[in-house]
């Protein structure tokens, strides 16, 4: 049968560990909300960057705007 204090150390390391494991997942979190967000303002600013190209496309553009000047 293993030694009383041997058994309640290991049980206090143990509860460290944990409170460390602990505090590591909630800093993970956190980054991953802040990354998250991150990325959805990230896919905004392209879906906002992509908007005035979709726009002009083809909209009131005429065939001979695209020759050269000789034409």
């Amino acid at each position: 049968m293993p030694h009383p204090d041997n058994t309640e150390q290991r049980l206090i390391d143990l509860e460290v560990k944990a409170s460390f494991t602990e505090d590591l997942v909630d800093q993970l979190e956190r980054i991953i909300v802040r990354q998250q967000q991150q990325i959805d303002a990230l896919i905004r600013q392209v879906a906002e960057l992509c908007q005035p190209q979709r726009n002009s496309e083809g909209v009131g553009r005429d065939a001979r705007d695209d020759l050269p000047p000789h034409y």
